[in-house]
């Protein structure tokens, strides 16, 4: 592995997502990775594959040459609405969930997260 340009790779997406306003864990869901994997990408651990790199310049809306270190400047941060994920990939129940959850203040999205784990744990539970 190339771990200069793992470096420089994983800086570049650090420095967009951050500016963004982006987790960690939003920008791995979006590209269909673990966070996990994300995290190893954006310390500089590990190179991703070619396919993940091009949907992680597409998520971030970088060009290519910029995050492998190639171009002078970072892209800006796009409008949150290119961000989102595609609406007719999901079912419509989990776009009306989008939508409401959208709407909610910080606080709410903090409740309602507490649910969701909540939620999660109980369904472990034999």
């Amino acid at each position: 592995m190339d771990t200069e340009l793992a470096g420089i790779l994983g800086a570049a997406a650090r420095t967009v997502r951050v500016r963004m306003g982006l987790t960690q864990a939003d920008v791995a869901d979006r590209i269909g990775m673990a966070s996990e994997v994300y995290g190893r990408l954006e310390r500089g651990h590990m190179l991703p594959s070619v396919q993940n790199l091009r949907r992680l310049c597409v998520v971030l809306n970088i060009p290519p040459h910029n995050m492998l270190g190639l171009g002078e400047e970072f892209a800006a941060p796009p409008p949150k609405e290119k961000v989102r994920a595609r609406s007719d990939e999901e079912p419509p129940e989990m776009r009306r969930l989008l939508r409401n959850l959208r709407r909610l203040t910080p606080v709410q999205l903090k409740l309602m997260n507490l649910v969701a784990s909540a939620m999660q744990q109980q369904k472990k539970k034999p």
